[in-house]
Order: structure tokens, then C-alpha cells, then sequence
């Protein structure tokens, strides 16, 4: 039995968010029939003028509406026309536009929510110098906007989140959808101590990796990553090396998790390192696949047999050529975000929904049932 709806629920996609929102959409409408919604979507505008600057326009009344807007500041994909050239939005672009339709709602919904995947600057999360630290700014400028709840998705790093103490924040974690989609497109891997383990690829990822081992019961690995501090390439200290940690691999399987794929060399150098440590097969879970230096060598290193499958969320904007290849599998997460909404409308608790255990359990149960029917039919 659901509360009653906090508000009249109204989402906003902005630009490149439409199609993951039409699906979110669908599931809504499945599931409330009795609020006969021809469309939870509501239509927002950000045009620009010659010069590049813009405005926020959104179409209908929102007075008393709980407003769920869907943001993703990574979607290079959607472009603009400054001084009559083509532009491809920036991360930027994306934040001033989400400002420019809050601020076009704001006083006037009765709460606003933010779904942002992937956080804007969310890698730049601590200071160790004389640097500048977006992502808390981002957050402390939405809250002073009037925005209530922010939901994101494997936060670089969670703690960003003490910069809006006061302010609703919940860092999400795909792991349930990650591993199902696993065991349908590797139907046949084992999923126990002796033939699969989590690879973390750097510190950092340590504690997500914690969480997968501790729900699959299988142990870890982990690599660490040596710098050269004399140096900065692109904003960071190079690597390098990437030095191993952990049980021997050979003949395991085995599974490296990190929160995004941005040029992939990092990944690739560890992959490589992972098989010639004997181990069997490759897989990654990465939410975000951003692949900001193209694929050929994803390509090259899939042909070479370095790796087999990379799993990433349709959570972000993927480029198109993405799907044509054979070792990227898609995690669709349409229809969790749709449950997130739905909950949040009805001022309920989102504990359940962001702890999976139960369903991962029963998810594994499945699997290994279905592998015995397997081996038995071999026999």
C-alpha cells in the first residue's frame, strides 16, 4: 500500500535524456494506471541565441508539482550553433542548462529532484593543492536553488556529498543490474571462490569492490598504481606501473570493477597484466563507459584476447558505433530509476531499493541452479 503523492509527479529530461526518460515514462504509466497520465514528461526548452548564450523555458504550470529532472552533463553527443558553428555541448553547457530550467520552476514546484548519473566535476572530489572543487560547488549552488534531493550514480567519491549536509543525497550502486546482466550474456560463469574473482584496479575503487565480494562471497585482488610526481599530463600524474596484490589467478575468471572507463588505458594496462598472470576470462563493470579516446584499442585488445566483455549503464551518453561491437554489453537501468521516482513520490524510504542483497541472492540461486541443470544434461 502506497503513502499518498507528495505532489503532482511531473519529469523533466533535458537535452540527450530523452529517450532513457520515454522509457522510465512507460514503466510509470504501467504502473499507475489510476493516475490516467497520457505522459509523466514535461517539455523543457533551453535555446540559444547567435552568440551561444541561452534560457530556460519549460512549457507547463509546475506550482505544487514534485519535479524529478533527468540530467546527463556527459552527453558530448548534443550540440549547439555559436557564431554559426557546430558545438558539441560540454559538461559546462549541460550544468548551466539544468540551472537555466530549475531556476525556470523554482518557487514554484513543490520540490525539485535532480537525477544526475554521473556527478558534474565529480572526479575533481579532493583538494591537495591550490585547486578549485566544482562538484561541492555544484551542489552547494543547487541546494541554494531550491533543489531537495540529488540522486546519483557509484560517486567517485560519496563524500562529496558533506559539502550539503542538510540536503538529500543518494549514491546509488547498480550492482544488482550489473550481475545480471553478467549471467545472461556469460551464461555459463561460475560464480565462486575457486573459479571467479573482483579485481579492484586502484585504490580507489577498493570499496565498491568490498561490497561485490562481500554479496558473491568471493575473494579480491587489487592493484595499485605507481606515479610520477615529478610530472602532470592532463591534469594528473601519469602511472607508471600497475602493481598486483592478491591470490593467484590462473584459471579463474575474473571481474574488474571501477566506477567509469574514460580513455581506458588504465584498465587495459591491468587486463593485460591479469592474463599474464594466468587468468581465464576478462570481464569489466564500469557504470560509466565514457571511451573519450575512441575504441580501436578496446578493439585491438578484444582481438588479441586481453579481455571479453565490458558492462556499462545506459545511464550516460554511449556512442553510437558502441553497440556494433561484440564485447560491449549494455546495463539497462531504466527501469530501476523509474522505481526511484515512483518511491520518492509516494514519500517512501529508498532503503530496500538501494541495498540489492535479497535480489542478488535470489539472482545467484537462480544461476547456480541453472548451471546444475546444465552439467547434468552433459552427463
Amino acid at each position: 500500500m502506497h503513502n499518498a503523492e507528495f505532489g503532482t509527479l511531473s519529469v523533466i529530461p533535458m537535452r540527450g535524456c530523452e529517450a532513457f526518460a520515454q522509457k522510465v515514462d512507460a514503466y510509470l504509466k504501467e504502473w499507475r494506471p489510476e493516475d490516467g497520465m497520457e505522459t509523466f514528461l514535461v517539455k523543457a526548452d533551453c535555446p540559444r541565441f547567435g552568440t551561444g548564450e541561452g534560457k530556460g523555458l519549460v512549457h507547463t504550470s509546475m506550482r505544487g508539482h514534485d519535479v524529478y529532472i533527468i540530467c546527463d552533463v556527459f552527453n558530448y553527443g548534443e550540440t549547439y550553433k555559436m557564431y554559426g558553428r557546430e558545438v558539441p555541448m560540454s559538461p559546462d553547457d549541460h550544468y548551466a542548462d539544468l540551472k537555466r530550467v530549475i531556476a525556470s520552476v523554482s518557487g514554484k514546484a513543490r520540490r525539485i529532484t535532480v537525477i544526475m548519473p554521473m556527478l558534474y566535476e565529480g572526479r575533481q572530489h579532493k583538494r591537495s593543492g591550490r585547486e578549485s572543487l566544482d562538484c561541492a560547488l555544484m551542489l552547494q549552488e543547487l541546494q541554494a536553488m531550491g533543489v531537495t534531493n540529488l540522486i546519483t550514480f557509484d560517486a567517485h567519491d560519496g563524500r562529496v556529498q558533506n559539502a550539503i549536509p542538510l540536503c538529500g543525497f543518494d549514491d546509488v550502486r547498480p550492482a544488482y543490474q550489473m550481475i545480471k546482466a553478467m549471467v545472461r550474456a556469460v551464461p555459463d560463469v561460475r560464480i565462486d571462490k575457486d573459479s571467479l574473482m573482483i579485481i579492484s584496479p586502484d585504490e580507489g575503487a577498493m570499496t565498491r569492490c568490498m561490497y561485490y565480494s562481500s554479496v558473491l562471497g568471493i575473494d579480491i585482488g587489487m592493484f595499485y598504481k605507481r606515479r610520477d610526481y615529478s610530472k602532470v599530463v592532463n591534469g594528473r600524474n601519469p602511472i607508471v606501473a600497475h602493481e598486483y596484490l592478491g591470490r593467484d589467478l590462473h584459471g579463474k575468471d575474473v571481474i574488474i570493477i571501477d566506477d567509469m572507463i574514460s580513455s581506458g588505458e588504465s584498465l587495459l594496462d591491468v587486463a593485460m597484466q591479469l592474463k599474464e598472470k594466468g587468468a581465464k576470462r576478462i570481464f569489466t563493470f564500469a557504470t560509466f563507459g565514457l571511451f573519450t579516446d575512441g575504441l580501436d584499442k578496446f578493439d585491438k585488445a578484444y582481438a588479441d584476447g586481453i579481455f571479453d566483455r565490458i558492462f556499462t549503464t545506459n545511464t550516460v551518453y554511449r556512442r553510437p558505433d558502441l553497440y556494433e561491437r561484440k564485447w560491449y554489453v549494455e546495463v539497462n537501468m531504466c527501469k530501476y530509476v523509474s522505481y526511484i521516482i515512483d518511491t520518492l513520490n509516494h514519500d517512501e524510504s529508498l532503503s530496500k531499493l538501494l541495498d540489492p542483497q535479497d535480489r542478488i541472492n535470489k539472482l545467484l540461486e537462480k544461476h547456480q541452479a541453472e548451471l546444475g541443470g546444465q552439467m547434468s544434461m552433459k552427463i
